[in-house]
């Protein structure tokens, strides 16, 4: 089912091999330029996640993009991908519980010190987007408004009820410091490195890994969202 977020009416697809992803994703471009409206795809594997949105109206989810959507649905029906699709998301509901999920954050500063702000999303293992947050924080660092993210990302995950979280940050030095590998030498950041260790406690598992920053874009879209919205008021 297509999940209407903040990026775009977005669906993922779970192929049985990478051939596969790329026969529909050759498939779906062909639908796209038909249309003479493209979409955003990322692929990895066998899996592929496309973002419907037309950014002549402003970036925001029209006829044209529900319409493409059923068209892409389309090219898949009667065919042995489909059966993989559904033998694979019903395999995940099968193993997971409404307890465990993801939490992508990231933070990020123009100037460092400058204007900055902290942007996270919460994902269920299926990789459905449960929530999605930019917050401006002001002036402050890069390495705070990664820490600010993670504090949000997890304050946010307890509220919903979470029991186990996957944390992915693309900052090497915050989830080697979590990890207690580096030492927290800024002084500034030991008040919000304690306040997330108390919180981590709170879960039955935390888990941190460190992922590069391609596999990171919707925590630092929203990120940049924030920032963008803030500084948009200011100069008006």
């Amino acid at each position: 089912m297509w999940q209407k977020t903040k990026h775009g009416l977005y669906k993922q697809f779970v192929f049985e091999n990478f051939q596969e992803a790329l026969n529909f994703i050759n498939r779906a471009s062909e639908v796209a330029i038909s249309n003479n409206h493209h979409f955003r795809l990322e692929n990895d594997y066998k899996t592929v996640q496309l973002w419907l949105v037309t950014h002549e109206q402003k970036d925001v989810i029209t006829d044209l993009d529900y319409k493409m959507s059923e068209e892409i649905d389309k090219l898949l029906e009667g065919s042995d991908q489909i059966n993989s699709i559904d033998k694979d998301v019903k395999i995940a509901k099968n193993t997971i519980t409404e307890t465990r999920f993801k939490l992508y954050a990231d933070g990020g500063s123009r100037g460092n010190p400058g204007p900055s702000s902290s942007g996270f999303v919460i994902m269920d293992l299926n990789n459905k987007i449960l929530h999605d947050e930019g917050v401006y924080l002001g002036v402050t660092t890069n390495n705070q408004a990664e820490y600010t993210a993670l504090k949000l990302g997890l304050e946010k995950c307890l509220e919903i009820g979470a029991q186990e979280i996957q944390v992915f940050m693309d900052s090497l030095l915050v989830v080697n410091q979590m990890k207690g590998i580096f030492k927290v030498r800024n002084r500034d950041i030991w008040p919000i490195h304690d306040n997330i260790t108390n919180l981590v406690k709170k879960f039955k598992k935390v888990e941190f890994q460190h992922v590069p920053r391609e596999f990171n874009k919707l925590a630092d879209a929203a990120v940049n969202r924030a920032l963008d919205q803030e500084l948009s008021k200011q100069n008006n």
